[in-house]
C-alpha cells in the first residue's frame, strides 16, 4: 500500500510540473503540500483562474510555433493515461504556461510612501532599481528592510519567497544623511527667540526656505502655545506678511554665508540689523498659555497618560504610536509576563518640553509612519513627561522600582538638551534589561536601525524562552498525564476496596443473621422438644398410633402416639426434629394426603393415623 502511494505522489508531482512549468523539485514538492497533494487546487494556487474554472488546454489559446523534429516525433505517442483530463501532458511547445502572479509593495522612506507593483518572476534587486528612480537614492546605498524569511540578496527572485499579494517594506539609507542638498536655501539658521513671559531663550536652527508662518507652528509645537494667542515683537517692517520665507529672503540677500541670530539684553535697541561679526535680532513672543503634557497633581498614572496621549494628538497630529494607558508596572507586566510567544518590547518614551529637540523628535520620528508601524506591531509603547521636576522624580521612583536603580540613574544622567529619550526595554528571566537607550539628535534611518537592531536580540532570546516554555509545558504535560493516571489508578484500587469490603461485610451480615437464624430454630426445636408429652407405652392400656416418618435424607422417624393425641403435638415433633410445619409438608402415602392441612386440633384417630400409618416430609416450593 505504502508503494502504490508514493506511485500515486509520483505521478501527481510529474502532472503539476507538466501543468505548471515548474522545474524545480523541492519547489514543486511544497506547493503540493500546501495544498495536501490535491493536483487541482495546487494549479489553480499557481496559475490564475478565469471565471473559477481552470483553462484546459482544450479550451486555452495555443500559440503557433513550427513544429521541430523533436516535437513532431513526440506527437506521434499517445499520451500519458496517469494525465488529468483537463491538463494533458504533452509535449514541451503544448505545456501550459504558468502565469506570473502581480505583486504589490508598499515602500516605505523616511517620510515618503511608494507603490511598487511588479510579477512574481521578477527579483528584489528588480524592486531597488525602481525604488532608485523614484527615490533617487543609488542601489549601492539603498537596504530594503521587512521581509518575512530575513535578509535577502538582490538576486534573490520574489517567486521563491511565497509573498502574499500585498506587502510592506521599509528602506533605510545609513550611508546618506539626511539633508543632501547644498544650495542656500537648505542652509540652517540660528534663531534665538526669548520667550518674555517665561524670561527664558529657545534657540533655535531653521532652514532658510521657513515661512514665518511655519516658524510660528513650531512655536506653538515647542510652547503649547496656539498660534492665534502669540503676540510677536522683533519683525522687521518688510516682514509682515506670515507667508514669507523670512531667512531667504530678509537675511540671505544681504549675506552669502550661513547668519548667526543671536540675542541682545533686555533694554538693547531692538529690531533691524547690525553688522558686527554677524548680524542681532531679537524677536519676542508674549505666551498666554502653557499646559503641561502630564499634570504634576496627578495621582493615577492611567489618567495622566490619557492626558499626554490627547495633548500628543493635538500638537503632532492622530499619526502617533499607540501609548499604554496604565501603570509602568501594568506596561511591564503585558510585555513581559504573558506568553512567549505573546511577548513584546517595551519602549518607554520620555518627552521633555524644554528641549528643542522634542518637536522635532516627535513630529519627524514619532509620528513617522514606517516608524509608527514598527512600533505599534512589535512593542507595547509608554510614554512620560519629565518637564516637570516632579514629575521626572516620581519617573524615577518607578524606574528604580521596577527596572532598577541603574536604570533610574542612567535617566537622571542625561541632560535636558539630550531629551527626548526612547528607552527600549526587554523583559528577561531574572531581570529587566535596558538594550537601547535613543536620544532626541536621530533620524528616522538610524532610529529604524536601532529598533530593528534590538528586535533581533529580542527574537532571538523569545525563541529561546519558546523553546524552554514548550519543553516546560511538554513536562508538566507529561506530569499531569501521569499524575492523572496514578490518580484514577488510586480511584479504582480505592473503588476496588471499598466494593470487596462491603463484599465483606455482607458475608459477616447474612452469617450474623444465619447464625441468629440458627439459634432461634435450635432455640424453637428444644422448647418443641422439651414441651411434648412422653411417649405413651403399649401396657398403659389406652389406643396407641404407631407412626413411622420418611426424612427428604431417606432417614426415618419413629415414634407412638396417644391415639387421642391432636395433630399439633405431631407437628411439635417433626419441628423438633429440624422440620417445622412453615417449611415442610407432611404427606400421607396412599391415598396422598397432606396432613399439615388439616385442622391441627384434630386427634390422630380423626386424622385417620390409627393405629398406625406411614408418613414421608417434603419441602415447600
Amino acid at each position: 500500500m505504502a508503494s502504490d502511494s508514493n506511485m500515486d505522489r509520483e505521478m501527481i508531482l510529474a502532472d503539476f510540473q507538466a501543468c505548471t512549468g515548474i522545474d524545480n523539485i523541492a519547489e514543486a514538492i511544497t506547493l503540493l503540500e500546501l495544498n495536501n497533494w490535491d493536483l487541482v487546487a495546487a494549479i489553480n494556487g499557481v496559475i490564475p483562474q478565469e471565471n473559477g474554472i481552470f483553462q484546459s488546454e482544450a479550451t486555452a489559446p495555443v500559440p503557433s510555433a513550427p513544429p521541430s523534429s523533436a516535437s513532431a516525433s513526440a506527437s506521434s505517442s499517445p499520451p500519458s493515461s496517469s494525465s488529468p483530463a483537463f491538463c494533458p501532458v504533452q509535449p514541451s511547445r503544448h505545456i501550459v504556461e504558468r502565469q506570473s502572479r502581480m505583486l504589490s509593495f508598499r515602500v516605505e522612506y523616511r517620510q515618503r510612501s511608494t507603490e511598487v507593483v511588479l510579477e512574481d518572476a521578477s527579483t528584489v534587486g528588480d524592486i531597488k532599481s525602481i525604488l532608485e528612480t523614484e527615490l533617487q537614492v543609488p542601489v549601492s546605498k539603498m537596504q530594503l528592510k521587512g521581509w518575512k524569511s530575513g535578509d535577502v540578496s538582490d538576486s534573490t527572485v520574489l517567486q521563491s519567497l511565497h509573498l502574499p499579494k500585498n506587502n510592506s517594506l521599509y528602506v533605510l539609507t545609513p550611508d546618506i544623511a539626511p539633508s543632501a542638498s547644498t544650495s542656500q536655501s537648505s542652509q540652517n539658521y540660528l534663531l534665538v527667540i526669548s520667550h518674555r513671559e517665561a524670561q527664558r531663550d529657545y534657540s533655535l536652527h531653521f532652514p532658510a526656505s521657513k515661512t514665518i508662518q511655519e516658524v510660528k507652528r513650531n512655536i506653538s509645537d515647542l510652547t503649547n502655545i496656539p498660534v492665534r494667542h502669540q503676540q510677536w515683537d522683533g519683525w522687521p517692517a518688510s516682514a509682515s506678511d506670515d507667508s514669507v520665507c523670512f531667512l531667504l529672503s530678509l537675511l540671505v540677500f544681504f549675506f552669502f554665508y550661513p547668519v548667526t541670530i543671536v540675542h541682545l539684553p533686555f533694554g538693547s535697541k531692538r529690531g533691524g540689523f547690525c553688522s558686527l561679526n554677524g548680524v542681532y535680532w531679537i524677536i519676542c513672543i508674549d505666551i498666554f498659555l502653557h499646559l503641561p503634557s502630564v499634570p504634576e497633581n496627578s495621582e493615577n498614572e492611567g489618567d495622566a497618560l490619557l492626558h499626554f496621549t490627547a495633548e500628543f494628538s493635538r500638537r503632532y497630529g492622530d499619526c502617533h504610536p499607540v501609548f499604554y494607558i496604565g501603570s509602568l508596572e501594568a506596561a511591564s507586566q503585558e510585555a513581559f509576563y504573558g506568553k512567549a510567544r505573546d511577548r513584546k518590547l517595551l519602549a518607554i518614551y520620555l518627552h521633555n518640553d524644554e528641549s528643542v529637540l522634542s518637536n522635532v523628535f516627535c513630529s519627524q520620528m514619532m509620528c513617522a509612519d514606517s516608524i509608527v508601524s514598527y512600533l505599534s506591531q512589535n512593542f507595547i509603547t509608554w510614554a512620560w513627561d519629565v518637564t516637570k521636576e516632579a514629575n521626572k522624580a516620581r519617573l524615577l521612583t518607578m524606574c528604580t522600582r521596577h527596572f532598577g536603580s541603574v536604570v533610574a540613574q542612567t535617566i537622571r544622567t542625561y541632560k535636558t538638551d539630550q531629551f527626548p529619550l526612547l528607552l527600549i526595554v526587554m523583559g528577561k528571566r531574572t531581570s529587566n534589561e535596558v538594550l537601547n537607550v535613543i536620544q532626541g539628535n536621530t533620524t528616522v534611518d538610524e532610529l529604524m536601525m536601532r529598533l530593528m537592531g534590538a528586535m533581533e536580540i529580542f527574537t532571538a532570546q523569545q525563541q529561546e524562552d519558546i523553546k524552554d516554555e514548550d519543553e516546560r509545558e511538554a513536562r508538566e504535560m507529561v506530569k499531569r498525564e501521569q499524575d492523572e493516571a496514578y490518580r484514577l489508578s488510586l480511584e479504582a484500587d480505592r473503588k476496588k476496596r471499598e466494593a470487596q469490603e462491603r463484599e465483606e461485610a455482607e458475608q459477616v451480615r447474612q452469617e450474623r443473621i444465619r447464625k441468629e437464624q440458627e439459634e432461634e430454630r435450635e432455640a424453637i426445636r428444644l422448647s418443641l422438644e422439651q414441651a411434648l408429652p412422653p411417649e405413651p407405652k403399649e401396657e398403659g392400656g389406652e389406643p396407641i398410633s404407631k407412626l413411622r416418618i420418611r426424612t427428604p435424607s431417606g432417614k426415618f422417624l419413629e415414634r407412638q402416639f396417644l391415639g387421642s393425641c391432636k395433630l399439633q403435638v405431631l407437628f411439635d415433633f417433626v419441628a423438633s426434629k429440624g422440620y417445622p410445619s412453615d417449611e415442610f409438608k407432611l404427606l400421607t402415602t396412599f391415598p396422598r394426603r397432606n396432613i399439615t392441612q388439616i385442622d391441627p386440633a384434630w386427634s390422630l384417630v380423626e386424622a385417620k393415623l390409627f393405629p398406625q400409618e406411614t408418613l414421608f416430609l417434603e419441602a415447600k416450593e
